[in-house]
């Protein structure tokens, strides 16, 4: 689950199916409830432990997450979260068959986060903020396609949002009408690949996620 350590970040390789952050309202356990048990245990921590997720992906999705384990990463992280500086690729099954093989595209919508899921216009609209992400297809099968995704905006559902405004919902995203099943509690949306400047040391930390074990043959 771990994928990188050092004294100021952790980046892990979230399961599908728990959250990232606790959620007040659930009491099952988050992935930052598992580190945090980590890192008690594995340093002998007495008191509490410090560690903020850096960004989210949501419940349904597998892959990369960074969580910062002092302040002073946090707030850097913080940072270049704000100004788009750390790159996030995505891969994603969708149904039908979205383009050639190296086809790309450059998505650009509008989302509003209406209660629990994400409603997308083609236009500007009050309260819908810009979304833009850009897609390259590496292979299609008979009724679906495999894309490299790479997010320029975060917001609610992005990608699972607009992929499905598109008319190529995400293989088990039943919320945002794909037809097909995944795993009970997953989508086949992964956080491939995650690259950034270091908080503190300043050197390029580059990190792939391996896809989940049960169904990494289907991505190869």
């Amino acid at each position: 689950m771990i994928l990188y350590e050092d004294n100021h970040i952790i980046v892990a390789n979230k399961p599908a199916g728990i959250n990232t952050q606790p959620d007040p309202k659930k009491s099952a356990e988050s992935l930052e409830d598992i580190l945090k048990k980590y890192i008690k245990k594995k340093y002998k921590k007495s008191g509490n432990v410090f560690l903020h997720a850096v960004h989210r992906i949501d419940r349904e999705v597998s892959g990369a997450v960074i969580f910062a384990k002092t302040s002073k990463a946090l707030s850097r992280l913080n940072s270049l979260m704000r100004e788009q500086k750390i790159i996030k690729i995505y891969h994603a099954f969708v149904e039908g068959i979205i383009g050639k093989v190296n086809n790309e595209a450059t998505l650009k919508h509008y989302i509003k986060h209406d209660r629990l899921k994400a409603r997308v216009s083609d236009m500007s609209k009050k309260d819908f903020k810009e979304a833009l992400l850009q897609y390259k297809v590496l292979k299609t099968c008979k009724y679906y396609s495999l894309i490299e995704i790479s997010l320029t905006t975060g917001r609610y559902h992005q990608i699972r949002a607009q992929l499905a405004f598109l008319g190529f919902p995400i293989v088990g995203d039943k919320k945002y009408g794909a037809k097909t099943n995944f795993t009970h509690n997953g989508i086949a949306l992964h956080s491939r690949y995650i690259e950034f400047v270091h908080p503190v040391t300043k050197e390029i930390v580059k990190i792939i996620a391996d896809y989940p074990n049960k169904h990494e043959q289907l991505w190869q």
